[in-house]
């Protein structure tokens, strides 16, 4: 009688076993097979600019590939596929280490950023080479259609030249500004569309020009920020174009103090600051990360990923300008100015020396 008590125990123990082994079996099979995540750079969602449009473009995708999916913690959603987001710490050193525990993971598809992005992605994709990554902004040698990596570039540039065209047509000193984050070739590309558009439009004006930092934290410092920009304002500039992250919001804080207009950049910066600031806010130069991410994820989930590199220029609206109350009445011109991008009438140059010379050839007014 014992033993047939022993063996029914036993019995019962196994079926729990196998019942609680097949519902952890049930659990994983049921986890989607498309995952995909998304790692911000410094700053974070919420930075108003550059990585709010990489959430946007991440968002829209959700909303479109995936509307039934729900939210199963602050950063994870869950539906006929998995997205996540990560954020970096406050200085960005765990950037490998973020993209590394999404590849682990078994995610699908894995977005850096940032430029800075670079070294960590490039690691980590050639240590998980079934795993798809999208670089934004950073450059990996070498790739082609078969690579894993993607590198998603924008014509900073041209977006930039109509910007600057916005700012001399605004201006009424004969002054413009820009500032910029780290000092880097990429940031560069901003300065040298600003001075060439600015010129295009008026070649005796003045532009200011300085720099933030030399490292990351450059994207992140409103203080310094709003400090060059006050500088800049103070040598009479009346419109400052700043490529600058989160440090940006210094920038504006400074054209309210002296009540001079500033255009933000990456988002329509105009909607994203307090309501105290925006009169001061003449446009943005929109570079729209957002329709990186969503092209790239579109392509994964239609079975279309191509490895190797693309660009989003002023033809395919991967660059261009908000259209805000400031820029109303010049509309117009602005358009006129991005047709002729658009078309390659006007060839924007991509760095400061360039920029200098396409200065000197332009007509004397």
């Amino acid at each position: 009688m014992r033993t047939k008590k022993v063996l029914a125990l036993i019995l019962v123990s196994v079926m729990i076993v196998s019942m609680v082994l097949a519902a952890g079996c049930s659990t994983k099979a049921k986890r989607p097979a498309t995952r995909i995540g998304l790692v911000f750079d410094v700053g974070g969602r919420g930075d108003k600019s550059f990585n709010d449009s990489a959430y946007a473009g991440f968002e829209k995708a959700i909303k479109e590939f995936d509307p039934q999916a729900k939210s199963t913690d602050k950063n994870t959603w869950v539906g006929k596929y998995e997205w996540k987001y990560l954020e970096p710490s406050a200085g960005g050193e765990n950037r490998e280490q973020l993209l590394r525990t999404l590849a682990e993971d078994k995610y699908t598809l894995v977005f850096g950023v940032g430029f800075l992005f670079t070294d960590a992605l490039s690691n980590v994709a050639k240590a998980f080479p079934t795993t798809k990554f999208a670089l934004i902004d950073g450059f990996v040698d070498k790739l082609n259609d078969q690579s894993n990596i993607v590198c998603l570039g924008f014509k900073e540039h041209e977006g930039s030249f109509v910007v600057g065209a916005a700012a001399a047509k605004l201006s009424k000193t004969g002054t413009v500004g820009f500032v910029g984050g780290m000092k880097i070739p990429l940031i560069e590309k901003f300065e040298a569309g600003f001075y060439a558009g600015a010129k295009y439009v008026n070649p005796k004006i003045n532009v200011l020009s300085a720099y933030i930092g030399t490292t990351g934290d450059a994207f992140k410092d409103p203080v310094k920020g709003k400090e060059l920009a006050l500088k800049q304002y103070q040598s009479k500039a009346d419109v400052v174009y700043h490529a600058s992250g989160a440090s940006g919001v210094g920038v504006f804080q400074a054209a309210a103090a002296q009540k001079k207009l500033a255009i933000g950049v990456d988002s329509d910066q105009y909607l994203t600051v307090s309501a105290d600031l925006q009169p001061y806010i003449a446009t943005s130069m929109l570079k729209r990360v957002d329709v990186s991410v969503y092209e790239t994820i579109k392509a994964v989930v239609n079975n279309a990923f191509k490895g190797g590199y693309r660009s989003f220029g002023l033809s395919d609206n991967g660059v261009g300008y908000a259209d805000n109350p400031g820029v109303k009445d010049i509309k117009a011109f602005l358009d006129e100015i991005k047709g002729k991008v658009s078309k390659g009438e006007i060839k924007v140059p991509e760095n400061m020396a360039d920029a200098k010379k396409f200065a000197d050839a332009l007509p004397k007014k």
